[in-house]
């Protein structure tokens, strides 16, 4: 099975980047990153030492319901090229391990499909989810706070 791993949609982070709310209805904040631990879920790189970017609030579903998680994410202030979408994992996942989670065509979690999983195994884990029918897609957390990262479909 092939798998593909997407940066967020370029129109909703551009509008972000000039301004637009957030998804509490706030102006995302501004900030110079020290080079650490800051990744960008568009490009799907880090934000370097020295560049300004945004913290927002983000709720990757389309509409309010129990399941959407709303969290904090960051975003390069200035416009930045959208990730390639890939099956190979993007340069930003560099802690030990994330949680791994599919949800449903309700966007809805699938209950027991939610793992801690190291991140050299995500690949092989989202790949095994996928042969579940019940599974639309997957999203990609930090396995210590439960921010989103990104999403998996398949390819």
């Amino acid at each position: 099975m092939s798998i593909q791993f997407k940066g967020l949609p370029t129109e909703a982070v551009h509008a972000l980047q000039r301004g637009a709310p957030d998804a509490y209805g706030r102006t995302p904040e501004r900030r110079i990153s020290d080079g650490d631990g800051v990744p960008c879920r568009h490009c799907m790189k880090d934000v370097a030492a020295g560049d300004a970017f945004l913290i927002l609030a983000y709720r990757p579903f389309p509409e309010l319901q129990p399941y959407a998680e709303t969290g904090p994410i960051f975003l390069h202030a200035d416009e930045c090229e959208r990730a390639e979408q890939a099956d190979t994992l993007p340069e930003m996942l560099k802690s030990s391990d994330y949680i791994v989670r599919g949800y449903g065509k309700d966007d809805r979690i699938v209950y027991g499909s939610g793992r801690v999983v190291p991140t050299g195994d995500i690949v092989a884990r989202a790949e095994t989810l996928f042969e579940r029918d019940d599974i639309a897609y997957i999203h990609v957390r930090s396995a210590r706070n439960n921010c989103y990262q990104c999403r998996i479909d398949r390819a």
